[in-house]
């Protein structure tokens, strides 16, 4: 019987070959790629949204003063994005996407719909699984943004040229596991302030480090300043101070459930 890895060989040396089951490998190594990367993940609020990343270069001596963020991407005034995967591949993409969006401003006079800009985008990823000579990019983003059509709105694009839009959802390191926790998590109508709670309480349990501390964290949150198609979007990448704050209150509600918890064990061992 033929090895699978040595059957994956001799289709994974192009991205236009097929293998007999139907697979373009090098799509499939792209999307592994994404799985070791730092943890990106987006919650969907009725009052806004959420991006939160996992910040993997953290060395003390990196001056990043100068940057807006290391993970967030700022688009235009109504989108931002976040990556997970290489990241000059991130830097290409996203600033074609701001070349779209300016394009598109300049012949239209009004911002870009969310969607149109994102599926622009997906046609490019798209491109570099189809032709010879050319690699997938490996990176996945995460797209949040607001337009007068839809609102508030969450996407998601693979290496592949998929995307989907999303109330919430999670990718790089150990994103199914996110994703199975907000599925149980997430509710109908979350406010921000939940949301915000929430992507704490998720990323506390599914990073591969002990302790949360602000240094590994980036939460950006993107907001309306005033009802209605007249209001303009907010976009804020959360200080230091802040992201802590939120990480304190998780771990007072935390010790709280584990106190409440200790309770019911005693009073149950005292019953029987």
């Amino acid at each position: 019987m033929v090895d699978i890895y040595e059957m994956a060989r001799r289709y994974d040396t192009r991205t236009t070959i097929f293998s007999p089951e139907g697979r373009l490998y090098q799509v499939e190594y792209a999307m592994e790629a994404i799985g070791h990367a730092g943890t990106c993940l987006g919650i969907l609020a009725e009052d806004g949204i959420i991006l939160a990343a996992e910040k993997k270069n953290t060395n003390v001596l990196l001056d990043d003063e100068n940057f807006f963020s290391d993970k967030i991407y700022k688009l235009y005034d109504d989108m931002v994005c976040s990556v997970a995967g290489i990241t000059s591949d991130a830097n290409v993409l996203t600033n074609e996407l701001r070349l779209i969006a300016q394009r598109y401003y300049l012949q239209y006079g009004e911002p870009m719909p969310c969607e149109q800009l994102v599926a622009w985008l997906c046609d490019i990823k798209q491109a570099y699984t189809q032709y010879g000579g050319k690699r997938p990019f490996g990176v996945s983003i995460l797209y949040i943004g607001w337009d007068k059509h839809y609102g508030f709105q969450l996407y998601q694009s693979d290496p592949s040229g998929n995307y989907g839009g999303w109330k919430a959802t999670c990718i790089g390191n150990n994103s199914n596991a996110a994703i199975s926790m907000l599925k149980q998590e997430y509710k109908e109508g979350l406010k921000l302030d939940e949301a915000k709670a929430l992507a704490i309480k998720i990323l506390s349990k599914t990073l591969d480090t002990t302790k949360l501390t602000p240094e590994k964290l980036e939460v950006a949150t993107l907001t309306r300043s005033s009802d209605g198609a007249k209001g303009k979007t907010v976009v804020t990448i959360l200080q230091p101070g802040e992201v802590t704050k939120l990480i304190e209150e998780h771990e007072k509600l935390e010790k709280e459930e584990e106190a409440r918890k200790k309770r019911e064990a005693e009073a149950k061992t005292s019953t029987s």
